[in-house]
């Protein structure tokens, strides 16, 4: 009787230690798993950042666009155009958010398209939120 004790008692330390085994296991797992989520997240924040950049180059291009009139007596006049007025923060956020949101969504979800619709929509109104106060802040300048 003692030997069926003492083989049950082993059968449970080798089972819980196999389970222990596995828990680590599933937790690296998981940790691998977040990281890759938030490398993704971080990859899209960049990428929206370098798009924001480029779409202000374009503004200030634009905006320094100079126009020569030549009149028909041979003088020339010069003209600058008025400075395009861009985009609000509040529709740059909006849009930003969007984006982020929609991808956000979409990586973390099981179901991708329903998270990347929750993602974008709740994304879009962060960011224009987040745009609306820089809009004041500017105004208060």
């Amino acid at each position: 009787m003692k030997a069926l004790y003492i083989l049950f008692a082993a059968l449970s330390i080798v089972s819980c230690q196999n389970q222990g085994k596995e828990d680590v296991n599933k937790a690296k797992q998981a940790s691998i798993d977040s990281m890759k989520v938030e490398i993704n997240k971080q990859r899209i924040i960049d990428s929206m950042k370098t798009e924001m950049t480029q779409i202000k180059e374009e503004q200030k291009v634009e905006a320094q666009k100079v126009v020569v009139v030549h009149q028909q007596d041979g003088t020339a006049t010069t003209t600058t155009t008025t400075k395009k007025k861009g985009w609000s923060s509040t529709a740059k956020g909006a849009v930003i958010g969007a984006g982020v949101g929609a991808a956000t969504g979409a990586i973390i979800s099981k179901k991708k398209g329903e998270g990347a619709i929750i993602g974008g929509l709740a994304g879009a109104g962060v960011g224009a939120g987040t745009g609306a106060i820089i809009d004041g802040s500017k105004k208060n300048e």
